[in-house]
Formats: structure tokens, sequence, C-alpha cells
């Protein structure tokens, strides 16, 4: 196995608070970040003010309950053995944290800090809803339920083959959710805004499958990859970039959005290259890191283009 970076281990973190900021994955909390500024851009964009004090405060809640599923992932990981038994992992983008594995903390530990950032995150929620209306609230609720969902018992959706339609509703919801909090109702705005970008979020959770493909199996995890046929299994990847592909030019025909918008799709050339190099050698785990990178690129890329896009069109 070869990994990116160095694995945490116990002589890591010089102290309690940078262990349990660590333990979060913080490098992948970045993935919400630009869904909180694509909601906020698709307000501005129709000319809602904006309003930095709210946008800061879903922000960081929305940072806050990422973080709780990252470490609610790890804890039901560890307890279903699968990370235990991935020696294919590319770290840090597959495998989980390592912070269980490398004796970094406690299974219960990692569960006290799941279930606190987790409560923080929902008690926030509901402060944030008294200031702006009951339909936070249930936008929030879908939220918390597919996140947790998403790996704890009874309902293990990534096992059932579930994972990438959790992962796909949950950012497009982050999306809707930032631009709610400005606007204050419900738009197809933010939905039109949000879908290619919860696709390539969803095609890089798909991608980081295929290394821990053998692990998943023999724990019993059936992930959309497992179930599937390592040669069938490439072309999901292709077919989610070309539905953000096809969103985006869609959102341009039907008018919502400028032309200009179709210049955040220019990225998702990094997504055809990760493509390729899956198409070639998607049964040899350990060369996959640059397709990885790729479609962490494609994705970021595609929501800092479409971000500066939507504002620099602000009616």
């Amino acid at each position: 196995m070869k990994n990116s970076i160095s694995e945490p281990s116990p002589t890591s973190f010089p102290n309690s608070l940078s262990c349990y900021f660590f333990a979060t994955r913080p490098m992948f909390l970045v993935a919400t970040l630009m869904a909180c500024l694509i909601g906020v851009a698709a307000a501005i964009n129709s000319g809602v003010a904006f309003k930095p004090v709210l946008a800061i405060a879903t922000l960081v809640l929305a940072l806050m309950m990422h973080a709780a599923i990252n470490v609610i992932n790890d804890y039901f990981d560890a307890l279903n053995g699968t990370d235990a038994i991935n020696h294919n992992r590319l770290y840090p983008f597959t495998g989980g944290s390592r912070f269980i594995q490398n004796g970094v903390m406690t299974l219960k530990g990692t569960a006290y800090l799941a279930y606190a950032l987790l409560f923080i995150s929902v008690l926030g929620g509901l402060i944030l809803t008294y200031y702006v209306n009951l339909g936070l609230l249930m936008l929030g609720m879908m939220g918390v339920l597919i996140g947790w969902a998403y790996s704890a018992t009874p309902f293990r959706l990534n096992s059932r083959g579930l994972g990438e339609l959790c992962v796909f509703l949950g950012f497009l919801g982050l999306v809707v959710g930032a631009d709610y909090v400005q606007r204050q109702t419900f738009s197809l705005v933010p939905i039109s805004a949000g879908v290619a970008y919860a696709l390539l979020v969803t095609s890089l959770l798909y991608i980081n499958q295929f290394p821990d493909r053998h692990a998943d199996m023999v724990s019993g995890k059936r992930t959309l990859v497992v179930r599937l046929k390592p040669e069938h299994a490439v072309w999901v990847y292709l077919v989610l970039m070309l539905m953000a592909l096809l969103w985006l030019f869609g959102s341009v025909y039907m008018g919502i959005f400028p032309i200009s918008v179709m210049l955040s799709a220019m990225p998702l050339l990094f997504s055809l290259y990760a493509f390729y190099v899956l198409y070639q050698i998607s049964q040899k785990p350990a060369q996959l890191l640059p397709a990885i990178k790729s479609t962490l690129a494609s994705m970021l890329s595609h929501a800092l283009l479409l971000t500066i896009i939507l504002l620099w069109n602000a009616s």
C-alpha cells in the first residue's frame, strides 16, 4: 500500500484539541464550504440582499454537521471492521481517518466526539431556525437524517448501495439551505445552481470506493461499486459527469442562467481525464490516486467558477 501522506499516529498531535480537529478530516470540509458559497451566490444572483451574519452562521453549522458525519462514518466503519482490513486504501482520500485503527483515538472516544458535534450542530440549527423560519428546520432535519443514516445502523444506506444518492441529496440540500437562509423562502434557483456540483461531489465519493472495494466486499458493505462488476462500475462515473454537464447546459438553455455559466463546465475536463484513468486501471487501486485528485480538482474548480459567475451576473 502506498499513501500520499503519512497516516496519523498517537504522537502526531500535541494536544487533544488538535487531535479532535483532525479526526473530523478537515481537508474534506471544503466540499461543504463550496456548497454554501454556491447557495449564497444563487441568492445574491436573484437580487437578494446579502446577510453576512446569517451566511457565516450557516457555514459554521454546515461545517460542524459535515464534521460530525465524517466522525460517525469512522465510528461505524470501525465497528463493522471495514477500515481495519482496508489494505488498498489511498490515505487520506479513502479508508477513513485511521484514528481508531492507528491508536490515536478509542472507539468510545470517537463516538463521543461524533455525537457531541452532532448535538452542537443540531442545537445551532434550531437557534438559526428561530432567526429565519420553520422551512429551515425541515431542510436541517432532512440533512441530519441523511448524514446519520448514511453510516449508522440499522439504516447503513451506503452499505445498501444508496450512498451516492445520500451524497447527492445532502450536498444539494446544503446549496438549497444556504440560499434559503439568505432568501428565507424556497426557490428553484439554488436547485438549478446546485445539481451539477452535487453530482460532482457524488463522483468523488464514487471513485473513492474503488480502492476500498475489496475491504467493503469482505466486511459486507454492499456499496454500488461492490454491487457492480468493475468493468461495468467505471461507466457510472462517466454518467455522473455527463449528467452534470447536461444539467448546466439545460439551465442555460432554459434561460435560468446566462451562457457564461457554461464556463463552469470547463473543469469537467479533469473528470474526463479521471474517467480515462479509471477505465484503464479500475482494478489496480494503488494507481488511482491521480484520478481521485483530478475528480477533486473538477469538483472544486467548478464550484469556484460557478460562484464567481453567479456573483458577477447578480441582478
